[in-house]
């Protein structure tokens, strides 16, 4: 079922452009808490192993909840959530080898450079081209204006899950748009779940099931994978990915506002600009979004549905 059947042109109205901001913007906030949490983690399970942990939770809990269906669907709906599920599993494997190499700062800055690119890709308008450049000023300021100091191989996977990011947000928009509610999540979920498990268990074999683990292991599923993918994968039904895009770029932000308050890491005059440039880049494009889709004044007839 695509999207345009299953939301109606009034529920676009009600929502505009807030209602799915507000969604990528709670993802965000969410995963970045995740991930810090999966930093701490890693000594125990291991970077594969718990990739795994929060593949395999996170699908499990999807799958109770959605319920999906999985008769009805044709092979390209198959072709599609497959390839969804293994860019979710190459995104968050290729990130946590990098936040296991390099601080969990610049591997978010790096690896929001997938989003910019397909942000300026993609668009199709002059003045988004300027957002995605107002973006990758803040993104680089944010990284200090370089990144040679860090280990090349923990930069290579950042950039690499940049690449991984862009891909995902093509495929969460297609599923989201092929499938009803988060079933096609759950199903996507699931193949990178069963993908990931054999690599966990090779790095990591029993470690993964001390109960401490598995306890730490679900609350990253829940607050790196089920709640923002599911908030994005709403959003990107209402928000385009041009401009879902250039929003990415607030996650080094969030990461770095988050430092702030839980781990009393002050902010710098370079990185409060960039921060700053960040904002106003993903605020431009979302008011760009808006007045393209601003209506005509309408004429005095009734409405065509309800």
């Amino acid at each position: 079922m695509s999207a345009g059947v299953s939301t109606p042109t009034s529920t676009s109205g009600r929502w505009g452009a807030l209602g799915p901001v507000g969604l990528v913007l709670a993802g965000g906030v969410s995963v970045q808490f995740g991930g810090a949490l999966a930093v701490t983690l890693m000594p125990r399970a291991g970077a594969l192993g718990v990739v795994a942990l929060r593949l395999l939770v996170a699908a499990v809990i999807l799958l109770v909840v959605c319920r999906p269906r999985v008769r009805g669907y044709s092979r390209a709906d198959w072709t599609t959530v497959v390839v969804f599920g293994v860019t979710m599993a190459a995104m968050n494997g290729l990130f946590y080898q990098s936040v296991a190499r390099i601080p969990l700062g610049p591997a978010v800055t790096l690896e929001v450079l997938g989003p910019l690119a397909l942000s300026v890709v993609v668009s199709r308008r002059l003045v988004n081209l300027v957002w995605a450049g107002l973006a990758l000023a803040g993104v680089f300021l944010l990284g200090g204006g370089g990144f040679g100091d860090l280990d090349p191989l923990g930069v290579a996977f950042a950039v690499s899950a940049g690449g991984m990011w862009a891909a995902y947000i093509v495929f969460s928009a297609r599923t989201g748009r092929r499938f009803p509610q988060a079933d096609g999540l759950a199903l996507a979920m699931a193949v990178g779940a069963l993908l990931f498990l054999p690599l966990g268990i090779v790095e990591s074999g029993t470690a993964l099931l001390d109960p401490v683990t598995l306890g730490l292991g679900a609350a990253v599923a829940v607050l790196s994978s089920v709640l923002p993918y599911t908030l994005e994968l709403l959003a990107l039904r209402r928000l385009p990915a041009s401009t879902f895009a250039v929003m990415m770029s607030l996650e080094p932000a969030i990461a770095a506002t988050a430092g702030f308050f839980i781990l009393d890491q002050a902010l710098t005059t370079t990185q409060a600009a960039a921060i700053a440039l960040v904002i106003a880049a993903s605020m431009g494009a979302v008011r760009t979004q808006v007045s393209r889709k601003a209506p005509p004044p309408p004429l005095p007839a009734p409405p065509l549905s309800s």
